[in-house]
């Protein structure tokens, strides 16, 4: 058995999924209005064998780790923070959101997720759920991935995917 090959390994299941509504920004001072989706997410990894447990990846430690990352974003409104063109701002326990200096909602905190993000788009969907699994596994102490690819798809045949090397 050659002990040098390159695996990947890949979850996506019924309850990694996170249905939250969100707006997009456009060039030219478009913006769509408030809507939603039922977000799926797939999650590959890539790396070699653990010589001790002849797997590249814990499947079930995957899963519990995107099911909590995707729970984290459930039910809630998406808003970048880091918009050049949205503005948010806090009032007590409400957040007012601004496109182009013009109010335009205003949100019980409770309902947000604010993401560091510039658009609240799938790519940056996807890259911002790849970089929080790659913080969990750094934390975790994982070795031998060579990388993350995210998969987040926000209607049927409609997705964005990030790789990331790591």
């Amino acid at each position: 058995m050659d002990e040098g090959g390159r695996f990947r390994v890949s979850v996506s299941k019924d309850d990694l999924v996170f249905s939250s509504a969100h707006f997009i920004t456009y060039a030219g001072h478009r913006c769509e209005g408030l809507h939603g989706h039922n977000y799926r997410a797939r999650v590959t990894v890539d790396g070699a064998l653990d010589p001790a447990d002849r797997l590249v990846f814990d499947f079930l430690e995957l899963k519990r780790i995107m099911r909590r990352l995707c729970r984290d974003i459930d039910h809630l409104v998406l808003l970048p923070t880091e918009s050049a063109r949205i503005t948010l701002a806090h009032d007590g326990d409400a957040v007012d959101v601004a496109v182009d200096g013009t109010p335009r909602y205003r949100f019980p905190r409770r309902d947000c997720a604010l993401l560091p993000v510039a658009n609240t788009t799938v790519e940056m969907l996807a890259e911002l759920l790849a970089g929080r699994l790659r913080a969990e596994l750094e934390a975790l102490g994982v070795r031998g991935l060579t990388a993350i690819e995210m998969e987040i798809e926000e209607n049927f045949g409609q997705s964005a995917t990030c790789r990331m090397e790591l």
